[in-house]
C-alpha cells in the first residue's frame, strides 16, 4: 500500500531519507510537492494536496532533520 497525503509522518521520513542533507526550511512548497509526488512509495492524486497538508509534512520533516 502506497503513501497518501494523509501519511504526513511517513512522507516526512521518506523525504528525510531521500534528501538527508537538505534543510527543510529552505524548501519551497512547489518543490516539496514535486519531491513527494516523485517518492517511489507515493500513491495518491497529485492535485489532492493543499498548503495545510504540505505544511504538516514540512513540520514533521523539520522535526526529523533537527
Amino acid at each position: 500500500m502506497g503513501l497518501k497525503w494523509t501519511d504526513s509522518r511517513e512522507i516526512a521520513e521518506a523525504l528525510y531519507d531521500t534528501y538527508p542533507d537538505t534543510d527543510p526550511k529552505t524548501v519551497r512548497f512547489t518543490d516539496l510537492h514535486q519531491w513527494i509526488c516523485d517518492l517511489e512509495e507515493f500513491d495518491d492524486q497529485p492535485g489532492a494536496s493543499n498548503e495545510k497538508i504540505l505544511e504538516a509534512i514540512l513540520l514533521v520533516w523539520l522535526d526529523e532533520y533537527e
